[in-house]
């Protein structure tokens, strides 16, 4: 892992303070007087003079670095530019070339997973969609950890296989839902997780999760189990509340394609017709199958790691 403020340090400052050192050497300036202009030491100086500093020539070579740089080192000659100023202006230009810019491209080259990211993405931009769904994989992450090391949830995975589910804060889609591809299987009493979380993979399990949301549910989160009368008894023992819907009105199906409404009227009719009190978080919807179709019961949290602890409770 690279942080993109080791390619400021490593490749930009070495590059932009060796193009002022030369540029002001140039306008007369003594050693001396190079090394306080940049508050550097006099030995920094003669190494940037004889090239004994690793420089970027993609740095050098941008218009924008070499326009900064005279017109900083004109600024620091004439008096005209302060040090403050000459920061200022410097900092400026790194952000502007941080954001989908120079630095964000050898940001990309150093660190090659940035490559399926937006150009638009800003490293520093705490409201980023990137870090938004960044932190949504590492929650689901952190829920397959919690599951993959509780002892007994091998034996709460159904013939169709489990998946744990979180969406974005504002989903509209299965695309918005972070999943495990392939689902989660019992391999010989062992929990499988195939791949690492993505968007978009788990389309039965997103579709609970939307229209447990669309019935007004403060849900992201949700893990499918195998559907037990006495499993259900302990989660409402537990205080959480459950509900049935009918499977044969559920529209989700892993197996069909994403173009279809993911909102099932099943579970938004039984979420609403559950209760006079509003929706909560947790919330436990199950079905208890038909023809062709296994009965299932769906753990429904705040997040994929709540969902996780709820199921693991339920093993202890």
């Amino acid at each position: 892992m690279k942080f993109i403020e080791e390619i400021v340090v490593d490749e930009f400052l070495p590059t932009v303070r060796s193009m002022l050192a030369a540029d002001l050497r140039d306008r007369g300036f003594t050693q001396r007087e190079v090394a306080d202009a940049l508050g550097i030491s006099q030995s920094a100086v003669s190494k940037y003079a004889h090239g004994e500093v690793t420089t970027s020539d993609a740095i050098r070579d941008d218009d924008r670095v070499r326009a900064l740089v005279e017109r900083i080192g004109e600024g620091l000659a004439t008096g005209d530019m302060s040090r403050v100023q000459a920061l200022i202006e410097t900092e400026v230009l790194i952000r502007r070339l941080e954001a989908g810019d120079l630095l964000a491209e050898r940001h990309r080259d150093a660190m090659p997973d940035l490559r399926g990211v937006d150009d638009s993405f800003d490293v520093h931009d705490p409201e980023s969609d990137v870090r938004t769904t960044e932190q949504v994989r590492s929650a689901v992450h952190r829920g397959l950890r919690i599951l993959r090391t509780t002892a007994g949830f091998a034996d709460l995975v159904p013939n169709v296989g489990s998946n744990l589910a979180e969406c974005l804060p504002d989903p509209t889609d299965v695309e918005d839902v972070a999943g495990v591809p392939g689902r989660i299987f019992d391999v010989r009493g062992t929990t499988t997780v195939p791949s690492d979380p993505e968007f978009g993979v788990s389309e039965h399990v997103a579709s609970v999760l939307l229209s447990a949301r669309a019935a007004g549910a403060p849900v992201r989160g949700a893990v499918n189990v195998r559907h037990d009368p006495t499993l259900l008894d302990d989660l409402r023992a537990a205080g959480y509340r459950t509900v049935e819907f009918d499977a044969a009105r559920e529209t989700g199906d892993d197996d069909h394609d994403h173009d279809h409404d993911p909102v099932s009227p099943a579970i938004v009719d039984a979420v609403g017709a559950a209760g006079d009190s509003a929706p909560s978080s947790p919330l436990v919807l199950y079905q208890t199958g038909g023809f062709g179709i296994e009965p299932i019961t769906y753990v429904l949290a705040g997040d994929a790691p709540t969902a996780a602890r709820i199921v693991r409770d339920l093993c202890r």
